[in-house]
């Protein structure tokens, strides 16, 4: 259900060369070219505001000017593009400023891993190093959750499709509901409490627990601030680490810059990518609590841990927290999202609308399902609107606009969104 290419678009090479894995193609068959703030451009001319932002990847928007005017002046002094895991100026900066603008304000006195281009070698960092810190093998993660597709990510991993390509196993995982999902609100910590201190439950006492503040990808379910302290004081209780994967809900997209913040927690680990380097370059961290921080050297490394240019780039961005403008219009973004919730569900009262700051999630599970969003988004694509679907059975349209996004683009691509739930 995607729409035609337009006549002028050969798309013939990708159809003959690339791998039947590609995904984000078929459901937007079109040639993109260039990109500004929240708008996509193809080489037709033809225009698209983007509500999918690479997947979380660009909350600054594409091409932000502060870190596109870093990035092209340290290009132009011959910058350092490839430093693996040495002393680098980039690399001073960046930490520097990730210290100054995140680490203190959030009360992490945290050691930083660069772990290799992508999220989920953040997430195989944070596992291996818990499992290493504490002697212990097992995990407990929730169902509904997405955290990357290598191995050690996969088996924490809730989808079945994601575990299934893989072919994993998880016996050292342990799965239970989150605080809510698709069958309703759960109380899952005290089924996670009854699991630790029944002797005869099967399950031992855990290296780590791992859980998304906002379950993005499971279709967009927040964690209430109570829950997490609640959990976070059962591990304390118990000497279990606590992993908080801030890969899609960092750097802002949440309301703060982590999404645990409101929560008052503090976190063991936490795993970082996708816009924590402000303009889609490969970067992933992982924050490390100091005294957990057991590994020896080289017994974790990788050849692109050492993004150089993404470090120019993420220390541009985080320029932009130190801002009054960027919260003050961020602020207003958020509140203007908050208030399509009632827009959709006059649509239809089925219709549930769920999210935090810049991240909602239209819920069309009992109001059509999957068919229902599939054509949602299909209606989006033809009338000048990316955006993305995701769920169990990808009920839920979930909307990632810029932070950055102008009133004006943000009220348009929403009036887009209005009109294909209608049509839907």
């Amino acid at each position: 259900m995607t729409s035609p290419p337009h006549p002028t678009e050969d798309l013939s090479v990708f159809h003959r060369l690339e791998s039947e894995v590609r995904l984000y193609c078929r459901k937007f068959p079109v040639l993109f070219e260039r990109a500004k703030g929240a708008e996509l451009y193809t080489g037709d001319g033809r225009r698209f505001i983007d509500f999918f932002c690479g997947a979380g990847t660009l909350n600054y928007g594409h091409n932000p000017e502060p870190v596109k005017r870093r990035i092209t002046e340290y290009l132009a002094a011959d910058g350092l593009m490839h430093g693996l895991d040495m002393h680098t100026v980039a690399k001073r900066d960046f930490l520097s400023a990730l210290d100054e603008v995140v680490l203190r304000p959030c009360g992490l006195d945290h050691k930083v891993q660069f772990c290799g281009p992508t999220g989920t070698d953040a997430v195989e960092a944070a596992l291996k190093i818990a499992r290493r810190a504490t002697g212990r093998s097992g995990v407990i993660a929730f169902t509904g959750g997405y955290h990357g597709m290598s191995k050690g990510s996969l088996e924490v991993t809730g989808s079945r499709r994601a575990r299934r390509a893989g072919q994993v196993g998880g016996a050292d995982v342990t799965f239970v509901p989150y605080e809510d999902g698709p069958l309703g609100p759960f109380d899952s910590l005290g089924l996670i409490e009854r699991l630790l201190v029944d002797r005869s439950s099967g399950v031992s006492l855990p290296a780590a627990v791992i859980l998304e503040p906002v379950q993005m990808e499971g279709g967009v379910y927040p964690a209430s601030f109570g829950w997490l302290r609640e959990l976070r004081a059962m591990t304390e209780r118990h000497g279990i680490l606590l992993i908080m994967d801030e890969i899609q809900t960092g750097c802002g997209r949440t309301g703060t810059f982590f999404g645990f913040e409101p929560s008052g927690v503090v976190p063991d680990l936490v795993t970082v990518s996708k816009s924590i380097s402000g303009y889609g370059f490969p970067l992933s961290l992982a924050l490390i609590r100091r005294d957990l921080d057991v590994w020896e050297p080289g017994e974790h490394t990788g050849t692109f841990r050492g993004n150089q240019l993404a470090f120019v780039a993420a220390t541009a961005a985080l320029g932009l927290w130190r801002q009054d403008g960027f919260h003050a219009a961020r602020a207003a973004a958020a509140q203007q999202l908050a208030g399509f919730r009632a827009t959709a569900q006059a649509v239809d009262p089925d219709i549930v609308v769920r999210g935090r700051g810049m991240a909602l999630g239209v819920d069309l599970g009992r109001a059509g399902g999957p068919g229902r969003a599939e054509r949602v988004q299909k209606y989006a694509f033809e009338h000048g609107l990316v955006i993305e679907l995701c769920g169990r059975d990808d009920e839920v349209v979930k909307v990632l606009p810029p932070l950055t996004i102008d009133a004006e683009v943000l009220e348009r691509g929403l009036g887009i969104l209005h009109d294909a739930l209608l049509a839907g």
